[in-house]
């Protein structure tokens, strides 16, 4: 969803009932006060509270509905209940002025029950946008929740009274409705200083606040309150001072009909001899080359776009502007699109990370990615695979399975073990992925088939049958290794005594990995032979996931050392070292 656009649902299309949950009590409650007729023995003194919560509809400050209870807690000191509480109203019956009043009650109190206290909130704000997520409502203390339209329990904590762990709240609830980008790393930092905070504020403030935490149901867009039959848009009074209204038009990004038509006339075909002499001015040149500056991710205005279609001619020698140019391509128009792709072939050949964006989910015709595979024809092995993992992330974006794409990256692994190894990689990953799936099993088939046709020296010593089950052979030691690091995990005491159970199971249960039947391909160097693993020279690292440090023989009569690690995610480790040999 770009910035400037809102996307959002009407309350009076929901036709579903009204769902929250009543999550726990937070604060520290406070033992009942006995009356003088109270017997005082030594089961009054245990007594144990029993806390429930009344909920009630209140719409325009009558009550609708019969009121909804919780069960029985008595886990003091923390009372939880979460408890999914289902209304009979249903969201396009609600008004502006809709509330959920929450009484807490103890009935270990005997007669009538003890009233803890009660708060309200309103079910929509300010902008007519219905609350979603988890608040954290005050209750007003010996009180019972009041749903009148001016009333007098809010649950909201006052303006003058919020401090930081109120301001920190807010921010929780925007994450969790998925406002908030998730940083897996940094949310549990900034998770663990938001409880040092919060201790440090009950510890200065006593917690003499009770508050009960309500957790209201999300969708996919917000939702606006909209009554059932009345018109979109209603005309607002007048105002006398300068205030700032905000109307939702749902035409907002929407193409405008008279800009699209004045820009299909001024692309018209017959412009074309006019358009092939056309010289940009001296300021319409510094407006392209600015342009031409652009990275791949920014979106040309229309301006711009109708700039480049312009001079597309002229600019046919400058072999940046190409990517530029297809993207000012109406490709809806088959005449429009058919002159774009003439042009390109005649264009100045691009260069090969050009040819990379072209491959983005930007462009869908399958001749400009074929002109992009054409230009990565070019690339030598070593260049090709620095962008080995973009280009079977982008197999997502092709319109067949059995794409031109594919067949290349199969084809030039044919020649190259190396790329050969990572492609099987990089596509058995996405194996798991149920979207893409079936994608990327038809190019795992065709490689495996290809190379299984290679005849003796065609690869080297090795021909297709014996190089694709050196491949194969990576995935079995791979799982051997993780059931390895299972074990070894699973033993109590520090890192010594896992050390010793690495190497007692390297040269006992798990001898086999000691002398390999035959030589393994590193996966990680597929150009060395691997012939077996070194257990005295094996350790393991001091960290939480304990990663294994693996000495192998390799075949020439040396060793290479591989840390092994299980239960990350190594993607970004992995973005690293791909630009830190782009840079080399």
């Amino acid at each position: 969803m770009s910035g400037n656009e809102f996307r959002f649902f009407l309350s009076c299309d929901i036709n579903l009932p009204v769902t929250y949950r009543i999550e726990k009590l937070e604060g520290k409650l406070l033992p009942p006060k006995l009356s003088d007729s109270d017997n005082v023995d030594s089961t009054t003194e245990e007594r144990k509270p029993e806390l429930y919560v009344e909920s009630t509809l209140y719409i325009d400050g009558a009550p609708f509905g019969l009121p909804m209870r919780t069960r029985l807690e008595t886990g003091a000191p923390s009372f939880c209940w979460n408890e999914l509480i289902t209304l009979s109203t249903k969201y396009r019956d609600l008004t502006a002025n809709s509330q959920l009043s929450f009484t807490v009650w103890d009935v270990s109190c005997g007669k009538g029950g003890g009233l803890i206290g009660g708060a309200t909130i309103h079910l929509f704000n300010m902008k007519k946008q219905l609350k979603t997520g988890k608040h954290k409502l005050r209750l007003w203390p010996g009180k019972e929740a009041d749903g009148s339209i001016n009333t007098t329990t809010p649950g909201k904590v006052p303006r003058e009274e919020r401090g930081e762990l109120e301001r920190l709240e807010k921010l929780v609830n925007k994450y969790e409705r998925g406002q908030i980008q998730r940083v897996d790393w940094l949310d549990r930092l900034a998770f663990k200083a938001m409880d040092k905070i919060k201790e440090s504020e009950n510890s200065r403030n006593g917690s003499s606040h009770l508050y009960v935490v309500v957790d209201f149901c999300s969708f996919e867009h917000r939702v606006v309150f909209q009554e059932s039959g009345a018109n979109f848009l209603l005309p607002s009074p007048i105002a006398s001072t300068n205030e700032l209204v905000t109307v939702y038009d749902p035409e907002v990004g929407k193409i405008n009909p008279s800009e699209h038509k004045q820009l299909k006339l001024a692309r018209s075909l017959n412009r074309g001899i006019i358009d092939r002499d056309l010289k940009p001015s001296i300021t319409e040149r510094k407006s392209i080359q600015r342009i031409l500056k652009y990275p791949p991710t920014r979106n040309l205005s229309g301006d711009e776009r109708q700039m480049l279609w312009k001079f597309r001619f002229s600019l046919m020698l400058e072999k940046r502007a190409l990517t530029k140019f297809l993207r000012c391509v109406e490709w809806s128009d088959v005449q429009e699109a058919k002159q774009a792709l003439e042009l390109m072939h005649k264009w100045e050949s691009i260069d090969l990370c050009d040819a990379l964006e072209l491959l983005s989910p930007v462009f869908e015709s399958e001749e400009v990615r074929a002109y992009a595979v054409s230009v990565l024809e070019k690339a030598d092995d070593e260049e090709l695979q620095c962008y080995l993992l973009q280009l079977v992330q982008a197999l997502r974006f092709e319109r067949s399975d059995k794409s031109s794409l594919s067949h290349f990256l199969v084809q030039r692994s044919l020649r190259n073990v190396e790329l050969a190894s990572f492609l099987r990689w990089f596509v058995a990953v996405e194996l798991h992925d149920p979207a893409y799936a079936k994608r990327f099993y038809c190019t795992y088939e065709i490689l495996e088939e290809s190379m299984l046709k290679l005849g003796a020296g065609a690869s080297g010593d090795e021909d297709g049958y014996k190089l694709w089950q050196s491949l194969v052979r990576q995935t079995e030691l791979t799982a051997q290794l993780c059931s390895i690091m299972r074990d070894v995990r699973n033993v109590r005491g520090g890192t010594q005594k896992k050390i010793e159970k690495l190497r007692q199971l390297l040269s006992g249960l798990l001898s086999e990995l000691t002398y390999f039947d035959e030589p393994i391909r590193s996966p990680l160097a597929p150009g060395m032979l691997i012939t077996g693993i070194i257990p005295s020279e094996s350790s393991i690292f001091k960290s939480a996931l304990h990663p294994l440090r693996l000495t192998f023989r390799t075949a020439n009569g040396g060793c290479c050392k591989i840390i092994f690690k299980k239960g990350d995610d190594l993607r970004q480790d992995q973005l690293v070292v791909q630009m830190v040999s782009l840079m080399d």
